[in-house]
């Protein structure tokens, strides 16, 4: 096999002193094909590299997507306002865990601020909520009507309360979607139903459309009331123990506004805390852009690694496929002599190594890209994960398993071109 394979290149070079590309691409693959188990396994490592590149940045965007998403679904143009942190000795009880925002706050913000549309506050604890002899412990929040169109979470069934329920300190509930599961059976409709809430009858009102779960909580597993309710009925806060909240929502008018909105309700409520230089604000504001930013790091610095981790498999491929070149110039010693003796240029014999590393590099890589966006498909359906194969990873995909071959073929490449061809010749 050999030998027919040197003096197949003797015919194909005899009478040209420099081979076109067509040419160099033929005696490439004649020698790829020479030793097909060799070969398919050099391309190996490139196909699991580029499938593994593609698969793993597939799973990093969709994670981004998927964490842009989710919040986006928190609602629009939102700023959170959440109190201060509280101290249990040297242990600090996490944000939102002091006394210092109020239903108050919510109103003035409302009042006062032109940047803002809707003010939202909210205060919740973790209840046992029961039916029957079906029980749960989930999350139960006092908040306003106004709820469902700052977080853009809507009713499925039934109707959230309204300004005369909570004018009334009525005693009605929206079911999230989970606890509906917990507690009723699924042929029976818990609209017009009465849960216990805290050994307090409810009367449910609504359920609230599948939300999902965020990297905060399970937002179907919860109950809504009116934020009165809560305070006298629940959590034991009324008039003369002040109207605490843990949180306020303040939706601005606009994209534009949001800024604005944030300088507008820290200077308010400085004044309303009697904050003035060196005190710290006994709260904090983030907006929704900065979360998203926040998210987008994260998710940046994941894909990065995920594409590292991949990167790695490219270059052990790469190593193989410079391995394998270099015994195929020991191999084939005499037929580059043979060719150096009958007219071939160095330049000729540089480039039909650098050319045969390529197109192995060049087939594993445009398996690899097969492979991975299959894969990447087959992940999201099975793992149930969200999985984007974009272009510019399949571009990259592609021009890298070239690159890998151009590199890595060079250094055998020139090993066979610098052959003196006399010894060549003697080779065995």
């Amino acid at each position: 096999m050999a030998a027919s394979r040197r003096y197949h290149a003797v015919l194909v070079i005899r009478n040209e002193t420099a081979m076109n590309l067509w040419g160099l691409i033929q005696l490439a693959w004649q020698g790829i094909t020479a030793n097909r188990m060799r070969s398919g396994l050099t391309v190996l490592g490139i196909i699991i590299g580029i499938a593994a590149v593609i698969a793993l940045l597939a799973i990093g965007q969709g994670a981004k997507v998927e964490t842009e998403k989710q919040i986006q679904a928190l609602g629009s143009n939102l700023l959170y306002v959440r109190a201060g942190t509280a101290t249990l000795g040297h242990v600090s009880l996490g944000q939102g865990s002091s006394s210092t925002l109020t239903w108050e706050d919510a109103q003035a913000i409302r009042d006062v601020c032109p940047a803002v549309e809707n003010v939202v506050p909210g205060v919740d604890q973790q209840l046992q909520v029961q039916l029957g002899n079906q029980n749960t412990f989930t999350n139960v929040m006092g908040t306003l009507p106004e709820y469902p169109t700052v977080r853009n979470f809507n009713v499925a069934r039934g109707r959230f309360f309204n300004q005369s329920e909570i004018d009334h300190n009525a005693r009605v509930c929206v079911l999230g979607e989970t606890v509906v599961g917990n507690l009723f059976s699924a042929a029976e409709d818990p609209i017009g139903k009465q849960v216990l809430v805290k050994g307090q009858g409810f009367d449910v009102i609504g359920v609230m459309e599948h939300k999902g779960s965020n990297q905060f909580r399970d937002m179907d597993d919860q109950i809504f009331v009116p934020i009165t309710s809560a305070y006298n009925h629940l959590f034991g806060l009324n008039a003369v123990t002040g109207h605490r909240v843990q949180y306020v929502l303040a939706q601005a008018k606009t994209e534009d506004d949001i800024l604005p909105a944030q300088f507008q309700i820290t200077n308010l409520l400085r004044l309303r805390h009697k904050i003035k230089p060196p005190i710290q604000d006994d709260f904090m504001i983030r907006t929704q852009m900065e979360l998203l930013q926040t998210a987008q790091s994260v998710t940046g610095v994941f894909s990065m690694l995920l594409g590292s981790t991949a990167g790695i498999s490219l270059l052990v491929g790469g190593i193989g496929i410079m391995n394998i070149m270099l015994v195929s110039v020991t191999e084939r010693t005499r037929e580059i002599g043979i060719r150096k003796a009958v007219g071939a240029r160095q330049q000729d014999i540089l480039w039909q190594f650098v050319i045969e590393a390529t197109v192995l590099s060049l087939c594993g890589g445009l398996i690899g890209i097969l492979v991975g966006v299959t894969g990447s498909y087959a992940i999201g359906y099975f793992a149930k994960w969200t999985t984007i194969v974009t272009p510019y990873s399949v571009a990259i995909s592609f021009g890298v398993s070239i690159l890998v071959g151009l590199f890595f073929g060079v250094y055998p490449a020139r090993c066979a071109a610098r052959l003196d061809p006399i010894e060549a010749l003697r080779a065995e």
